[in-house]
């Protein structure tokens, strides 16, 4: 390619002419991929201009293979076609970024035999919606593809009926509720999610279950399922959910990191019999201990 028109960093120019991350194009110019004028080029902020001539080759994508492992996750349910997992806390849905093992994805590999929907790839076969690390409950994990487009087009529908368990911090006045505020990409911490006037339709449903002096246990039902909706929108009107570092306040009284949060209740068609199909998960030992404390401090 002949550049026109740029005077500039060499990464930068590639970074818009390949229509690739700054990141990426920096990786292949260090890995001796680009020549400027049939002179390779290694540093990404190599000054290029007008009439230079840039060579690229682009690597083959690295085939990732994931490890089958044998960890111990409770299968609520199981047919031919999908199954219903509660996921335990603390553990991550599928792999990322330096995070390839310990996974629910290795562990239903090795549960399954590999027999999970290819879908959504390698990385993530078999998982039709996601729970953050610290988020506990019920998920549902497609064997076929059939089943795994089936199921993802309920989500999008609104078919999927799930709800949640929280413990918020501060004393919700209102015995329920309705959150619908749009949810993007915060506009300076990228890693955030954030009410934005452009964002995509969110929708959470709430309801008072319980109030302490300082706290309150909520049940709480999505219409859509952005991410991170509920700890946005608990954030969004004041009442940000117990343990959450990220929209709350990590710090707290119990010790406990993350936010205290459970999918415990998921409805749903069968994507193949279409049998309504309702599961339920009990709240994890830690969440039933916090509220146990905050019951008795009430009682006195």
């Amino acid at each position: 390619m002949t550049v026109e028109g740029f005077d500039g960093r060499l990464d930068r120019y590639l970074s818009e002419a390949l229509s690739k991350t700054r990141s990426f194009v920096q990786k292949i110019i260090e890995e001796g991929n680009v020549w400027v004028n049939q002179r390779q080029v290694l540093k990404p902020a190599y000054k290029v201009k007008s009439g230079d001539i840039i060579k690229v080759v682009i690597p083959e994508p690295k085939q990732l293979s994931l490890v089958a492992q044998d960890i111990d996750i409770e299968v609520v349910y199981e047919d031919e076609h999908l199954s219903v997992i509660n996921k335990p806390r603390g553990m991550v849905v599928h792999p990322g970024a330096g995070n390839f093992e310990n996974t629910l994805v290795n562990a239903l590999l090795h549960k399954f035999k590999g027999r999970l929907s290819s879908i959504n790839g390698v990385i993530r076969p078999g998982i039709v919606h996601r729970l953050d690390k610290d988020t506990s409950g019920l998920l549902v994990v497609a064997k076929t593809d059939e089943a795994h487009i089936k199921l993802s087009e309920a989500l999008k529908s609104h078919q999927i009926k799930r709800i949640y368990y929280a413990i918020c911090e501060g004393v919700l006045k209102e015995d329920s509720g309705v959150v619908d505020a749009p949810i993007g990409r915060h506009p300076v911490n990228r890693l955030k999610m954030a009410i934005v006037p452009n964002g995509k339709e969110a929708v959470t449903y709430f309801e008072v279950l319980e109030r302490f002096d300082k706290y309150t246990f909520v049940k709480l039902r999505l219409k859509t399922g952005r991410t991170h909706q509920i700890r946005v929108h608990m954030s969004y009107i004041g009442y940000p959910l117990l343990g959450d570092g990220i929209y709350g306040r990590a710090k707290n009284e119990f010790g406990v990191e993350g936010q205290v949060l459970h999918a415990g209740e998921i409805e749903f068609v069968h994507p193949i019999t279409s049998k309504v199909l309702h599961f339920s998960a009990d709240l994890p030992e830690y969440f039933v201990e916090i509220l146990n404390m905050l019951r008795n401090r009430n009682n006195k």
